[in-house]
């Protein structure tokens, strides 16, 4: 469709680091899996069966085609309908940041997961759309004295993994990614958010903007942040995570005081490996 683009790419992107854990999940599940973004990149040499869970109905009748074994669930992702211990891997890919209980829905991921199995997972970025932001709070400020928030809020980094670890995930993963598009102007870019189903979810944001605020922030962010064809970027942060479910099996750290090299003399290493260089 014509705006599923950036939940292609990026969902493209969480299947990629499905295949880089050398396992074969017998049994799957997509938390807010939308059309199936990350199911139609798998095989079923890495996925056995696939579970899709969404709260909207619309997006699970029209899904993807896809070479695994599929079942689709009504059901919201704060209230996941499976017993303990399951899923031998969950995924989410852009639908967390929906959730009114972020801290909720981790604890029901972690709950379905078997021991030993991984949560990967795909969120926005605080800094998503900061062209966007910036240019409407400039132009609203200048044009009515005030602003109130016009894009969704997102999570921090160093939140994201206070969240996971007070979940119960161990062994975490936290990196960050930028996708860049560029739009002919602001109002195509609002189009697409639309499109994609990322308009403001603030129940406090203000009903609507002025006419000529919305063209005074088009053109601050033409002149702020315009490329030299005319066309405008818009930056999507997004933040990856990987996190396991405990297990015995799983590597230990050792105990405390049982190291047999400090720190201190880690230092040293470089002097003796120009010692030895300078010798051979």
């Amino acid at each position: 469709m014509k705006f599923d683009y950036l939940k292609e790419e990026v969902g493209s992107r969480i299947a990629d680091r499905v295949y880089d854990i050398a396992r074969k999940f017998s049994l799957a599940l997509d938390v807010g899996c939308g059309r199936g973004y990350i199911a139609q990149h798998l095989n079923k040499e890495t996925v056995g069966k696939f579970f899709q869970v969404d709260i909207a109905e619309n997006a699970l009748k029209n899904t993807l085609e896809m070479e695994i074994p599929t079942v689709s669930v009504l059901a919201d992702e704060e209230f996941l309908p499976f017993r303990e211990n399951t899923f031998d891997l969950v995924v989410s890919s852009l639908s967390l940041h929906w959730v009114n209980d972020l801290p909720r829905a981790l604890e029901q991921i972690h709950y379905v997961l078997k021991p030993d199995g991984v949560f990967i997972g795909a969120m926005f970025g605080g800094d998503t759309l900061y062209e966007l932001r910036c240019s409407l709070q400039l132009a609203e400020t200048e044009r009515e004295g005030g602003f109130s928030p016009h894009v969704s809020p997102f999570t921090a980094v160093n939140d994201l993994g206070h969240l996971l670890g007070r979940a119960g995930f161990n062994t975490l993963t936290v990196d960050t990614d930028e996708i860049q598009v560029n739009y002919p102007g602001m109002f195509e870019l609002m189009e697409d958010l639309q499109g994609m189903g990322e308009s403001n979810c603030a129940w406090n944001r203000k009903a609507l903007l002025h006419r000529d605020t919305m063209l005074a922030a088009a053109a601050v962010y033409r002149e702020m942040y315009g490329n030299e064809d005319g066309s405008v970027p818009a930056t999507y942060q997004i933040y990856y995570m990987i996190g396991w479910k405990y297990h015995d099996s799983q590597a230990q750290p050792a105990e405390r005081g049982s190291a047999t090299v400090s720190f201190g003399e880690l230092g040293k290493i470089n002097n003796l490996m120009s010692q030895e260089k300078k010798s051979q």
